[in-house]
């Protein structure tokens, strides 16, 4: 395996506010990485992109963000639950080793985490729209919460956390 050079900033020229006191630095390097970060979107491996729409828009409510045509038949869909800051990026397999992840990305274990403000009203939507629900609604110290599997397989964890009064 051939080895990946580290960067320093005399390979970016470029001005990097704060870079002299440290802020987003390279982490490992003696100085922490205090640049801001978010994860914006989780790549799903699905077998048609069309298929895929049908079920997250159709049967979860989400909200198709982008779908543009790329090159040899590829596109850049996105979707996501309304007034999410994030979102899946549906990703059509290609070749053997992608194509038998469809479905088991996370090997059999939750792999992704729906929260709502109100289980029963969600919970109670998809199952009219046949999401299949591997088990019963349960209370957890976290809140209401029940596993789903999407088209695939995947499982998801449908949680309405619990609110803190104080």
């Amino acid at each position: 395996m051939d080895e990946v050079p580290a960067y320093g900033p005399e390979e970016f020229p470029f001005h990097h506010p704060g870079r002299e006191a440290g802020v987003g630095s390279t982490p490992g390097l003696g100085q922490l990485h205090r640049m801001p970060q978010r994860l914006n979107l989780t790549a799903l491996l699905v077998d048609e992109y069309d298929t895929a729409i049908d079920f997250f828009v159709g049967k979860l409510g989400f909200e198709l963000r982008d779908d543009t045509a790329l090159t040899d038949g590829k596109r850049w869909v996105v979707v996501a639950p309304h007034g999410a800051a994030s979102g899946l990026l549906l990703a059509r397999a290609v070749g053997d080793r992608q194509c038998g992840a469809i479905g088991d990305q996370s090997g059999g274990r939750v792999f992704l985490f729906l929260e709502t403000d109100d289980f029963a009203r969600d919970h109670l939507a998809y199952t009219q729209r046949g999401v299949r629900f591997v088990e019963k609604p349960r209370h957890e110290p976290y809140g209401i919460v029940a596993v789903f599997e999407d088209l695939y397989g995947n499982r998801w964890d449908l949680i309405e956390p619990v609110t803190v009064t104080r």
